[in-house]
């Protein structure tokens, strides 16, 4: 009886961790070799400010936006990433990538090695893109100056380490599908929409998260607490946005300056120095998509604490 108890529970162990290893496996790279393709490394330099990278891998605490060797710290409930040097130096970037690396890298959070990128980098908003314009990116990047210098490991903790797991993550919060148009709408609110749902990965940040840490889909766009850490993200919907036109989102994106006078911070005035890089029409095809968001109610906000006494 013994026996087959215990033949049994190995039995199911081995059951269980042949689940477990189908559903963290690493995905096949992407085919991106065929059909040919010249890639357009204007389109490149487009995507990679609608993309806002220098935002997260530009060296930090020097002037230089186009310096993408990384190393600037990302907080989160998780631990702590550090942006990874995608200049193209062969030794310390991703000089030594192939164009599939790329987009693999890009479009399914994949290392080269066949590993899972955590989350903190943004695949799962990227996995809506073209791959046109991802490998026009990939063009884009090669054209700028190598960086070296090897960021330090991320400091994750157990059991959040675990890159295994993030397969099962992106079972949960990846859907993967590319981007469709709607022919309802208009070509430049089409475009909006593309840019805010793929390369601009506007929800990534102005959206709730849930304990897991994948983005609540019934309150996207609707704000929340700062991925971050301190502060709080603000509703993007027509629940925080009713107040603005379309020519007041573009202004912002242009300048950082809101329409009662204010100007970006934090992290967002980081955004707006890739913003402003975009095309005019760009940031009107953002606008108007945001301008059409449906009100959402957020999450509510925690009560400002009292000033401290003496």
């Amino acid at each position: 009886m013994q026996r087959r108890m215990f033949l049994a529970t190995l039995l199911l162990a081995v059951v269980a961790f042949g689940f477990y290893g189908w559903l963290t496996a690493a995905p096949l790279q992407l085919a991106v070799t065929a059909p040919a393709y010249t890639p357009n490394a204007a389109n490149g330099e487009i995507i990679f400010n609608a993309g806002g990278c220098s935002s997260c891998h530009a060296v930090p605490n020097q002037p230089d936006r186009l310096k993408l060797g990384g190393g600037l710290a990302i907080p989160s409930p998780f631990g702590t990433f550090y942006a990874p040097n995608i200049s193209p130096d062969p030794a310390d970037g991703i000089g030594r990538w192939s164009e599939g690396d790329f987009v693999t890298a890009v479009m399914k959070g994949l290392s080269p090695e066949g590993t899972h990128y955590f989350p903190a980098f943004p695949y799962t908003s990227y996995a809506h893109a073209r791959v046109q314009d991802v490998r026009d990116l990939f063009a884009y990047l090669k054209t700028l100056a190598p960086v070296p210098g090897r960021v330090r490991d991320h400091d994750v903790p157990f059991p959040f380490d675990i890159r295994r797991n993030i397969g099962i993550w992106k079972l949960l919060f990846m859907d993967g599908k590319p981007f469709s148009p709607d022919p309802s709408r208009s070509a430049r609110w089409n475009r909006g929409a593309y840019l805010v749902n793929s390369f601009g990965h506007c929800a990534e940040c102005h959206s709730p998260r849930n304990f897991l840490g994948g983005i609540v889909s019934a309150q996207r766009f609707a704000g929340g607490p700062n991925p971050e850490g301190e502060g709080w993200v603000p509703n993007i919907t027509q629940k925080g946005l009713s107040d603005w036109s379309e020519k007041d989102i573009a202004y912002f994106l242009e300048t950082g300056e809101t329409p009662d006078g204010d100007s970006a911070g934090g992290s967002m005035a980081r955004v707006i120095k890739n913003t402003s890089q975009l095309p005019a029409d760009d940031r009107a095809a953002i606008a108007e998509f945001v301008k059409s968001l449906p009100p959402v109610e957020g999450p509510p906000r925690p009560p400002k604490k009292p000033a401290s006494e003496g």
